[in-house]
């Protein structure tokens, strides 16, 4: 029996890390392994799951490897014959530039019987800046930063990256003589392989018209040489159907909803029910806090639609809209505003987090919140709301000790959402 907020938060903590070990690459890859070629096997990749996803091939593949990959910096693992490369995200540098050179090299020098796997895991799109003619790594810069700001769902976001990049859109694939087999762990709402890492491996449909409606529709503010970019026809992204992707393959081997199951599993195991909502969430942060606080007040205070004890789960993709200039992810964000919502509210106890390990820019995974978390804010000093405002949520958990610090996971399967009304 959970029978207050210290004990919740252990029990929590127990489900995320539930959701996080169904997810590992350790577990997930070995599962989907392409068979081998006639001759070499090479391996590229980008994304925040990267380095721990080339060990696990390495760990499984029968066979010799080459081959590099790009990750985040402070996510990197040994590997003993995959290559290990470290960039920044979510604002791409020098580094991910000369990554991402490296990549279409190992890709454009695959023959007809090589095999080129790519290892793609969400963050890859920022880990591998390659700007195309006219364009320049200051440009692509500035584009992530707009994006970032605007609030825009991932769909449109990556419609404007894939028709501003030389990579992603299929196009690293389409540099390969070989066939490319993509193993994908997916950090996308409803999984579509395409939108994982802006999919450089993987084409879709999205035009060039599409990408400047969403500019438009969400007010995007880009640099004046992206936009006349992608209102030229340089920009026209290769479409599925083109010849050069032609006996590629993709499977996604690892998802929100897999971590959901698994993180109900783990409730059920320690005697309370779990209700899991969508892995497919989005929209504004502070909105869906807004919701799912509703949702838990209505289970707290009439048993409905859920009877207590239980616990909520949801994952998907929340986006933050950036208003002020503070600190905090969009799992901080959606945690702050669910604690304004159910400030005094007994019995109810929330943790939010990205499962990677890093929400935002920050180096916390999340937070904790219950009732008691807004009065607990303003007798340190704070005003919670005003800090919602200035989108600050990392500075209100931490002035009350909230935060919830994990280091990288290894994985990324997106946001995880779990509360739980006593």
């Amino acid at each position: 029996m959970i029978e207050d907020d210290g004990g919740a938060r252990v029990f929590l903590s127990e489900l995320f890390r539930a959701a996080v070990a169904a997810a590992h690459p350790a577990v997930a890859v070995p599962r989907h392994l392409p068979p081998r070629p006639r001759g070499r096997t090479i391996v590229v990749g980008a994304g925040k799951a990267s380095a721990q996803m080339a060990r696990a091939l390495e760990g499984a593949w029968d066979g010799p490897l080459s081959g590099a990959i790009v990750t985040r910096y402070g996510c990197g693992c040994p590997c003993d014959r995959i290559e290990v490369l470290e960039a920044a995200h979510p604002v791409p540098d020098a580094a991910g530039l000369a990554a991402t050179r490296r990549m279409v090299e190992l890709v454009a020098a695959a023959g007809p019987n090589d095999l080129v796997i790519a290892l793609v895991s969400g963050g890859g799109s920022a880990l591998l800046p390659a700007p195309p003619p006219g364009l320049d790594l200051g440009d692509e810069m500035a584009l992530n930063e707009a994006l970032l700001r605007s609030g825009a769902p991932i769909g449109a976001m990556n419609a404007v990256r894939k028709h501003a990049s030389a990579i992603k859109g299929g196009r690293l694939a389409a540099a390969s003589r070989a066939p490319v087999a993509s193993l994908i762990l997916s950090d996308i709402p409803g999984d579509a392989p395409h939108l994982v890492a802006s999919g450089p491996t993987v084409p879709d449909g999205a035009t060039r018209a599409e990408a400047l409606r969403a500019v438009a529709d969400y007010r995007i503010d880009l640099p004046h040489r992206v936009l006349a970019h992608l209102a030229s026809g340089a920009a026209d992204a290769p479409l599925p159907g083109d010849p050069r992707f032609a006996g590629h393959t993709h499977v996604i081997v690892a998802s929100a909803g897999l971590s959901l199951d698994a993180a109900a599993a783990e409730a059920a195991r320690r005697g309370v029910a779990a209700a899991v909502l969508s892995d497919a969430i989005e929209g504004e942060a502070r909105d869906v806090g807004l919701v799912h606080a509703a949702l838990a007040r209505e289970v707290a205070a009439r048993g409905r639609p859920f009877a207590k004890p239980v616990v909520i789960l949801s994952g998907g993709e929340t986006t933050v809209t950036l208003r002020g200039r503070g600190r905090g992810g969009r799992n901080a964000e959606f945690l702050l505003s669910l604690a304004l919502a159910i400030d005094g509210v007994p019995g109810v106890s929330a943790l939010a987090a990205d499962t990677d390990g890093i929400d935002g820019s920050e180096t916390n995974a999340g937070a904790f919140a219950d009732g008691g978390t807004a009065a607990a804010i303003r007798a340190a000093g704070l005003d919670p709301r005003a800090l919602l405002m200035a989108n600050d949520s990392y500075s209100a958990f931490a002035g009350v000790g909230a935060l919830f610090d994990t280091g990288p996971t290894g994985t990324n399967v997106n946001d995880f959402r779990a509360i739980l009304v006593r």
